[in-house]
């Protein structure tokens, strides 16, 4: 069965069945505890059909790409290989990441991208980490989007609650906090006044934003639990790091890193400077932020 929406068309064979699901409060609810989710978006909960876009150096040639094939060959853009003579382009109206910042339309890209992504079969816009994605929408748990787009925190919000009016997930989500890190206004609001941090730093700094506005909405309790995931080992690293700092401050806290490679998720608890690194975990066994079993 399938509608269409200004143009797109939505499966709604692709709702989750919810028929035998029930609610499951926060592991230390009855403490006032909260497990807060922090997401990383694309290729981690989504996979978008936004294009990248790189340029022949001489010629400007045009080379157009998923941002997971993007991802593989960055290291390698202008540098060696097949694309040394390529180059990443900085302009926002005619470079690299145009399509990932906002052009002021009443329907801006990113929401285009999450209508076209949900009219497609499950396996190719569903990333690793949906079904975590999932469980936190259901069951409302308090989350913040940390991710690499330009787009403004209202785009952000806007195409995420499409997920909820197209029938994808049963609430809006609640989220405590969006920080598209390459927009501007994000930026500014985490201290680069200068626009010269690298990504993973930005990431780092939203991560430390999340967990106070976390502390400051429900409060400073010790039985709160903080997780993040994300597919990118430099963000992973700066990832680790932020929580191994949080840890710090914020002793009696639980934190957690979910990382993402190959399709495979593997569980790390951080304690202060050093990380316990969990067995790999299926997707189902990391929803509540639970340690493993002994």
């Amino acid at each position: 069965m399938h509608r269409n929406i200004k143009g797109h068309t939505a499966k709604l064979s692709q709702i989750e069945l919810d028929l035998q699901r029930e609610f499951q409060p926060d592991r230390n609810s009855d403490m006032g505890g909260r497990s807060f989710y922090f997401f990383d978006l694309d290729d981690n909960v989504l996979f978008l059909p936004t294009p990248m876009y790189i340029f022949h150096k001489e010629t400007g040639e045009e080379m157009t790409m998923s941002t997971g094939e993007f991802a593989q060959i960055h290291p390698s853009i202008g540098k060696s290989g097949y694309y040394e003579d390529f180059e990443i382009r900085a302009c926002p109206d005619t470079g690299s990441y145009r399509r990932f910042r906002d052009f002021g339309h009443e329907v801006e890209p990113f929401e285009d991208d999450i209508l076209d992504a949900i009219g497609r079969s499950d396996y190719q816009w569903k990333g690793p980490s949906w079904q975590c994605f999932y469980h936190a929408a259901f069951n409302q748990r308090p989350m913040s989007i940390i991710t690499a787009r330009g787009h403004s925190e209202h785009t952000i919000r806007k195409g995420l609650n499409l997920l909820h009016r197209e029938g994808i997930i049963p609430h809006s989500p609640n989220c405590i906090a969006v920080f598209p890190v390459s927009n501007p206004e994000t930026r500014e609001f985490l201290g680069d006044t200068d626009m010269t941090l690298s990504i993973p730093e930005l990431k780092r700094r939203a991560i430390f934003r999340s967990v106070e506005l976390a502390m400051r909405r429900y409060g400073n309790n010790p039985y709160h639990r903080f997780g993040m995931s994300d597919d990118d080992p430099k963000n992973l690293e700066l990832i680790r790091m932020a929580m191994a700092e949080l840890k710090a401050k914020y002793t009696k806290n639980s934190f957690y890193v979910f990382s993402i490679h190959n399709d495979e998720m593997t569980k790390e608890e951080v304690f202060g400077a050093c990380q316990v690194k969990r067995p790999q975990v299926d997707p189902m066994k990391q929803l509540s932020l639970l340690p493993e079993k002994k």
